[in-house]
């Protein structure tokens, strides 16, 4: 799988890294604002992807980072070639949203191999959880942005938000949404 790094997308560098890693034993989730940029069709950008690693074994990740030319610099690892995205591996297993740690990622098949990313559901929850505890503002407009693009599951945002404490900012994303 080949990718134009001067010019790819969130979606494009999401398949090509994942992909790679995955061949080398090292399986990814997608999370985060790349996560949006791709379910709102490019109508968001995020500037950098975010991969939970699923094992914390994932022992050759900075080799096969460094075969895709990416390096490490601090906590990103760039590209001479990508200098519109940098990708990130922030924490690892147990993926989750706020408390709730029992998340299943949508899986993609791209080119045979099978990666994965947080579901559209899941992807809200996610942009509300850094509106509600990092005071994120920019998270409520993502998680409408979402979704508007793509089928949510209401009820589950709902439960969520009310596990949380803060089935008022469910009410707030409703309004939102139907602006």
């Amino acid at each position: 799988m080949a990718i134009n790094l001067k010019t790819c997308t969130e979606k494009e560098l999401w398949e090509y890294v994942a992909v790679y890693l995955k061949k080398k034993g090292i399986d990814t989730i997608l999370v985060g604002g790349a996560v949006v940029s791709i379910y709102s069709n490019g109508a968001y950008h995020s500037g950098d992807l975010d991969f939970v690693k699923v094992s914390m074994f994932a022992t050759k990740l900075e080799e096969g980072m460094n075969e895709l030319g990416f390096k490490k610099h601090g906590r990103h690892y760039v590209h001479p070639d990508c200098k519109h995205l940098f990708v990130e591996f922030p924490g690892g297993p147990p993926l989750g949203i706020g408390e709730d740690n029992t998340i299943v990622p949508d899986e993609v098949k791209v080119d045979g191999t099978v990666i994965k990313i947080l579901s559209p559901t899941d992807c809200v929850k996610d942009r509300l959880a850094s509106y509600i505890y990092f005071k994120a503002s920019e998270g409520l407009d993502q998680a409408v942005l979402v979704a508007k693009n793509q089928d949510v599951n209401l009820a589950s945002i709902r439960k969520w938000c009310k596990a949380e404490g803060y089935e008022n900012i469910f009410e707030e994303f409703v309004k939102a949404l139907k602006e």
